[in-house]
């Protein structure tokens, strides 16, 4: 008897699917696009994060990890201020590869904490630990800020696919986006009741692709990472030009 065959999705998958959510927010930021555009794109980031997190348990070299994330942040500043500071020197607002590097140096200090001490020290050194990244988000300005340090976390802490993980996954990313991000709120009627959807709350629809990846890696070359890491400035800047273009 053949096994059931269950459908998942791969990381590789998963990355185009943040990508394509990404592009959708971002062409709402800088293009005549409606408002759904940046409402689907709130799903990116979680995905993100899951995946950066998901790359440091199955990285073979974490320096160089690290290094690719630092020059990738790099090579995108200038296109990340253009699009959103509308020049090439925008210091207030850092873009998300630098919130990926801090998250990840975070990581690696929390594990080198947890193996180091005993349960009863490492517990609270690694909530020191996880504070200090969270106030480090908001100082440093990086993209999504401490929260979005807060939710690679999540999914460090939350790695298994038990029952017990899922619930950790979704009350904290409840938290994260709807109680610490909030945002724009949107009035809907259910039932005869009138209630209000946080739109930064969409994010939660993120668990959904993500518990459906079972660990297949599907696509994987240089080639394809590459192109990952490089889409992120390019589709920024052919943004920033088709904003000219169309002014």
């Amino acid at each position: 008897m053949e096994p059931k065959k269950t459908f998942d999705i791969t990381s590789a998958g998963l990355h185009m699917l943040a990508m394509a959510l990404m592009l959708c927010d971002h062409i709402w930021a800088t293009l005549p696009a409606p408002g759904w555009f940046t409402s689907v794109g709130r799903v990116a980031y979680p995905i993100f994060a899951f995946l950066l997190a998901e790359g440091y348990f199955h990285t073979h070299n974490l320096r160089h990890y690290l290094g690719r994330l630092l020059v990738w942040a790099l090579i995108s500043e200038i296109p990340f201020n253009l699009m959103y500071g509308g020049s090439a020197i925008y210091p207030f607002h850092q873009n998300v590869l630098w919130t990926f590097l801090l998250s990840l140096l975070l990581i690696a200090l929390l594990d080198r904490i947890r193996s180091r001490f005993a349960p009863l020290l490492a517990t609270p050194l690694c909530l020191g630990a996880a504070a200090l990244g969270f106030l480090l988000g908001y100082a440093a300005m990086v993209d999504y800020y401490g929260v979005g340090v807060l939710m690679v976390l999540t999914f460090y802490l939350f790695h298994g696919r038990t029952w017990r993980d899922f619930l950790g996954q979704l009350v904290c990313l409840y938290i994260l986006n709807v109680r610490l991000l909030g945002g724009l709120y949107y009035g809907i009627s259910l039932f005869g009741f009138q209630l209000e959807l946080v739109q930064q709350g969409l994010a939660l629809l993120a668990l959904l692709p993500i518990w459906l990846y079972r660990g297949r890696q599907g696509l994987h070359s240089r080639g394809f990472q590459l192109f990952c890491y490089a889409f992120y400035p390019a589709h920024m800047l052919l943004l920033c030009l088709a904003a000219y273009l169309v002014a």
